[in-house]
Parts: structure tokens; C-alpha cells; sequence
């Protein structure tokens, strides 16, 4: 396992990398504390559940659409959504626009 400062982050990526690909799980500190964990992306982790939950997390934060979310979950977008009521995310975004729009035509 090995540790990295913010600051190696900078001058160490390829390293970090690297030791991702080989499977080798890395911390990263700041002032001496933990901040996150490097985990190589392999089957393992696909298989934990790891990748719905940062499907969620990056449709929580409007990084991918819906689709791509599921897509990314490996799972079908109905099941998706069911995941997001679950965690209480709505699958449902309107701007007020839309939504005015969207009231407006069905009233």
C-alpha cells in the first residue's frame, strides 16, 4: 500500500497509476490525515457494488446523465432509478422552466 501527499499528487500521478494497474491500493493524505483511498478499478470492486455507488454519487452531482449513470452501474435505468429513490435522489430533474412549462401543458 503506498501514501501520498496532496502535493505528490502533483508530482507523483504516474506513480499513483501505476500502482493502481498493478492492484495496489493507495492512500492520500493532507497534513497527515487520510483524505480518500486509491482502489485499482478491477473486478473485485465491480463486484462489491462499487461502481453503483459512484454511479450514483456522479448522477447525484450532475456528472452524468441518467443513462450513462445506469450504463456505468451496469444495470438497466429502471433499476437505476429504483437505486436513487432508495438513496432518496430524485430521478427527476426539471428546471423551473420545464417544470412551469411541463404545468402549463398538462393544465
Amino acid at each position: 500500500m503506498g501514501t501520498f501527499t496532496v502535493r505528490d499528487l502533483r508530482e507523483r500521478t504516474g506513480e499513483l497509476i501505476r500502482d493502481a494497474e498493478t492492484g495496489e491500493l493507495s492512500i492520500v493524505t493532507k497534513h497527515g490525515r487520510p483524505v480518500f483511498i486509491a482502489i485499482p478499478f478491477d473486478e473485485k470492486v465491480v463486484e462489491s457494488g462499487v461502481s453503483m455507488a459512484l454511479a450514483v454519487k456522479l448522477y447525484e452531482e450532475e456528472v452524468l446523465s441518467l443513462g450513462k449513470a445506469a450504463k456505468f452501474a451496469g444495470c438497466p435505468v429502471m433499476e437505476f432509478t429504483e437505486r436513487l429513490s432508495k438513496a432518496g435522489i430524485s430521478s427527476v430533474r426539471y428546471s423551473a422552466e420545464e417544470l412551469e412549462a411541463e404545468l402549463t401543458a398538462i393544465g
